[in-house]
């Protein structure tokens, strides 16, 4: 099985290779468009802000390349964002491929932004990438934007509120939390996405 990263820049990369090598799987790291086509999976990873990753997808000539995918496709962290329709973040317009927007958590006197911990999923809706996925999973997450729940929503997490912790629109999935920093939870619903 052929998985790529693709090479937009995240700083999550390396620890979501590891991650990938751990459950038996060399992930190529890549920004040419035909092996990223070529591929069986292919991972979005991304760390940072929503304008500069949609202009390194841009730079790279890879906007329609990933909109073009029919394989299964992972989006993690801000990776999961990009494949929404607009983000709050720099007023963004994003690969829209799963029809959400990307809103900023409301900060108060008892919400810290960004949200920077531990939570706990909790299934919205049956799925495959979800397999397994018990009423006390917890997973990690580092993030001050996060997708309202909505039709796309396989799972959800509570800051302040609902949102969207698994989402899916077609072959499109996206996790806002790190997978490859959430243990075995994360290392169970990578295997499930290889497993798509």
């Amino acid at each position: 099985m052929a998985v790529v990263l693709v090479d937009a820049g995240g700083t999550n990369i390396g620890s979501v290779r590891y991650a990938l090598q751990r459950l038996g799987v060399d992930a190529e790291l890549t920004a040419d468009a035909e092996a990223i086509r070529a591929a069986d999976k292919v991972i979005l990873p991304g760390v940072g802000a929503a304008g500069p990753g949609m202009a390194r997808l841009r730079e790279l000539g890879l906007v329609d390349v990933v909109r073009g995918l029919a394989q299964p496709v992972l989006g993690v962290c801000l990776g999961m964002q990009l494949l929404c329709a607009h983000s709050e973040e720099g007023d963004t317009a994003c690969l829209g491929l799963i029809d959400a927007p990307v809103r900023r958590f409301q900060e108060s006197a008892t919400l810290r932004v960004p949200q920077m911990g531990w939570n706990r999923l909790a299934q919205a809706r049956p799925h495959p990438l979800l397999s397994g996925l018990g009423e006390d999973d917890w997973a990690y997450f580092v993030h001050s934007y996060a997708v309202p729940v909505g039709p796309w929503t396989l799972a959800t997490a509570d800051y302040g509120g609902p949102f969207s912790a698994v989402a899916a629109q077609g072959n499109f999935h996206g996790m806002q939390f790190h997978p490859e920093r959430s243990a075995a939870v994360g290392a169970k619903l990578l295997g499930n996405f290889l497993r798509l």
